[in-house]
């Protein structure tokens, strides 16, 4: 999704965005019920920069109509401290098709979402976890490197319980478990909070075929942990997601409740 990459979730203030009190606010996204709303640019996507022309605030999004090199576009981020004409970067921006805005009462045709990086540079990958549609299959998590930096995974022990899998076993059983409930306990390699209102993870546990890409399994949730902890997840499993934009899943744990081992 989350972006290392700073997550700025700043108060609003008397110079952060416009408000839109008394509107209501947008729900947080949800990927299995709005199509073309979660779609993940890929790990090497470069940053949006451009000047803010327009700011509204529509909870718990900040939407932002920017003049960049390529012309006027819309993007959003989580509510921030940021003026008209400032020139503002988005880290690893992810193009949403016929987003509906429930606050503002307006679809865009395209939006990107993201979080606010360094101005001028590219942030690290939300990571994610979501291949193109049509991409070799061969990996489908082309975009998570199978030994993160500084993360030795060796081998955890494996979640207890009837629902229980390891990641190797959530690949090889997807297509009976979807819409299941599962407990997986794996090491933190990649983690992005707050990207479209949800915590991303990518646990390993030793199981599976890196070459393959099935060692390692995205997990959403609104729960804080950090890269390098051991956490065991509980969510429901969700087989080729097709979150938008041309984006696909093969495998998702999501709202899941995690916690540190």
């Amino acid at each position: 999704m989350r972006i290392a990459f700073p997550v700025l979730l700043a108060a609003l203030a008397a110079l952060g965005c416009q408000s839109n009190k008394g509107k209501g606010s947008d729900p947080v996204v949800a990927a299995p019920t709005q199509p073309g709303v979660v779609a993940q640019a890929p790990a090497t996507a470069e940053a949006l920069t451009g000047k803010v022309l327009e700011r509204i605030d529509a909870s718990p999004y900040c939407y932002l109509r920017l003049k960049t090199a390529k012309g006027e576009v819309w993007a959003a981020v989580p509510e921030a401290k940021l003026e008209k004409g400032q020139e503002v970067t988005i880290g690893n921006p992810m193009l949403m098709a016929n987003f509906e805005s429930k606050t503002l009462k307006r679809t865009f045709a395209e939006i990107y979402f993201g979080n606010l990086g360094p101005a001028g540079g590219t942030a690290a990958a939300p990571a994610m976890g979501a291949a193109p549609a049509g991409a070799a299959p061969t990996n489908p998590h082309a975009g998570v490197a199978n030994t993160a930096p500084g993360i030795e995974v060796g081998k955890v022990e494996k979640a207890s319980g009837a629902d229980a899998r390891t990641v190797a076993e959530l690949w090889a059983q997807k297509g009976s478990i979807k819409g299941k409930t599962v407990t997986v306990r794996g090491k933190v390699v990649k983690y992005s909070a707050g990207v479209m209102g949800k915590n991303w993870l990518h646990i390993q546990d030793g199981s599976g075929d890196a070459s393959k890409g099935t060692n390692d399994v995205t997990i959403t949730t609104q729960d804080t942990v950090a890269k390098g902890d051991v956490v065991t997840a509980k969510g429901v499993v969700g087989t080729d997601k097709d979150l938008g934009s041309g984006y696909v899943y093969p495998i998702l744990v999501e709202d899941a409740k995690v916690i540190k081992k």
